[in-house]
Parts: C-alpha cells; structure tokens; sequence
C-alpha cells in the first residue's frame, strides 16, 4: 500500500509511512512509548502459534455468552490476576490512545460489567458499553445505571454503517469464534475518519520472559480458579485463549486486512498485552 506523507498524529486519517517509528499522541500525564508501524502488503506474516487447545478450536457464540455468564461476578478480578495486577495501567493507556471527547460518540465492544466504559461515561463522552454475555451486563447495569449497556454480537452488530466516531475492545477479541469479521464489522459502523483501538493479551517480546509468563498462565490460573469460581475451567479457557493468540504482527495484518489503514501497535509491559490502532480513512471532499 502507498502511503501518503505524514500529516500529523492530529488528522482524522493519517498516513504514515508503514515501516516508520511513530508515538501515540498521549495526554502529557500518560508515557510515551514507541508503535510498530505493520505494511498491509506483507504477504507472508509470521507463522501462528499452532498450539492446539480449547482455546484454539471453534469458539461457538453461544458457549462464550454462557461461559461469561457464570464469570460475570468474579470476572474483574481475575482480568488483575491474569494481568499480574497491571489492567488499571493498560486501561489508561487504552482510553488514552482512543483519544475521545465531549461530542463524539464511542463504542465499547466486549464492555462486560462496564469497567472498560466507565472512563469514557465519566468524561463526559457518549459511549455505549455492548456485550454478548447477559449477565456482565446485569452487573454493569447495577453498578452504573447511569450507562448504556446493549447485548450485541461483534460480528453482527445492532448499529447503522458509520455511527461511531472510534470503537475500541479490551480482552474480548480473542474470545471472538470469527474475529476477522468481527474487524470487518467494527469498520462498517466506524465513521470516516475515525479510529479503532484493541487491547489485548499478546505475544512477550522478550523471549525467556515469554515462557516464565506463559509457565505462570498455566500453572497459577487453574488453582485460583478452582479457589474462587465454581465454574474454573471458564477461567482455564481464559488462560489457554492466552497462549493460542496470534502474536502482535499477525494480528495487525488482520486488522489491515478488514479495512483499517495506518494500523500500528504499541506493547504494554515487555508485550504481556499490546495496543493495536487503526483508521477508517475519511472520504474524499
């Protein structure tokens, strides 16, 4: 794909060259840390993992609606345990890179009880917070009844083409059974112009670190499941859909593949998680 020249991180759409360096244009209050720019024409990405699982089969749309339905209370806290209690930081760079404000309107995929959409409600920005499981949302509706909380699938949202000014998702897109429509649906009901932001669990970039992290999913997840939940192997799912995510690059050659342009991703701690960006770019005047 030609790239136009850069324009600035503060354009609707911009075009950076694919191989450059560039920066999330963050509040002074959040780091600063370099994005890896991916080529929607690389036509041989790196190999997936092809670690067979549960996690790495057929995920049927109803058995994850009912497998969060069992988590909905107990959900939050183990985001803080598979996160080795980083989420609250990895939230603030997520909110951050969706730059949102006053006037636009912004979608929350995979909200669940709504944790992910509070910042955006807070500051005064009209977002949605949509789910598939039922009861994440029953408890994102007792916590904060002053949201709006829709039941939707990802791959066949209830929403008109270009409704939303950004759409973001935090630790959902892996539980998707067909996640490169749910990329393709996401981009339908994007404006032109505006901005998709993904986190989720990856790939550690340093590669020692990336077995002791992995060793630790597996080993820790199961024990405290079974000491907190009463239904563990939901949470053993959530582990094992860990390890068989496809690494950083690859995913981003999904997301180019749905549309998004400028798609770039940025690691958070040592690659653990890593937030991945892209634009629907804007139509021509």
């Amino acid at each position: 794909m030609s790239s136009a020249p850069s324009k600035g991180e503060n354009t609707p759409h911009p075009t950076h060259p694919a191989s450059s360096q560039k920066v999330f244009n963050y509040p002074p209050a959040v780091e600063h840390a370099t994005i890896e720019g991916v080529s929607t024409t690389e036509k041989n990405p790196m190999p997936r993992n092809s670690a067979r699982s549960r996690a790495s089969l057929d995920k049927k749309t109803g058995d994850i609606a009912a497998m969060f339905d069992t988590v909905a209370h107990r959900y939050d806290l183990m985001n803080g345990i598979l996160s080795l209690g980083q989420h609250l930081r990895w939230r603030k760079h997520t909110v951050a890179a969706v730059e949102a404000h006053p006037g636009q309107k912004i979608l929350d995929v995979a909200a669940g009880t709504g944790t992910s959409s509070e910042p955006f409600a807070d500051a005064g920005v009209d977002v949605i917070a949509a789910d598939l499981s039922e009861g994440m949302l029953e408890v994102g509706r007792k916590r904060r009844p002053d949201m709006t909380f829709v039941q939707a699938d990802v791959t066949n949202l209830p929403f008109s083409d270009s409704t939303f000014d950004a759409v973001t998702m935090s630790y959902g897109l892996r539980n998707v059974a067909d996640y490169p429509k749910a990329l393709r649906e996401l981009y339908r009901v994007t404006k032109p112009g505006g901005r998709i932001v993904v986190l989720e669990f990856s790939t550690p970039t340093f590669a020692p670190f990336g077995k002791v992290y992995k060793k630790y999913i597996m080993q820790a997840i199961p024990p405290v499941a079974r000491a907190i939940s009463s239904n563990p192997e939901s949470y053993e799912y959530l582990a094992e859909s860990i390890i068989a995510w496809p690494n950083q690059r690859d995913l981003a050659q999904e997301f180019a593949r749905a549309g998004w342009r400028d798609v770039k991703y940025r690691n958070l701690s040592g690659g653990i998680v890593a937030i991945h960006r892209g634009f629907k770019l804007a139509e021509p005047n």
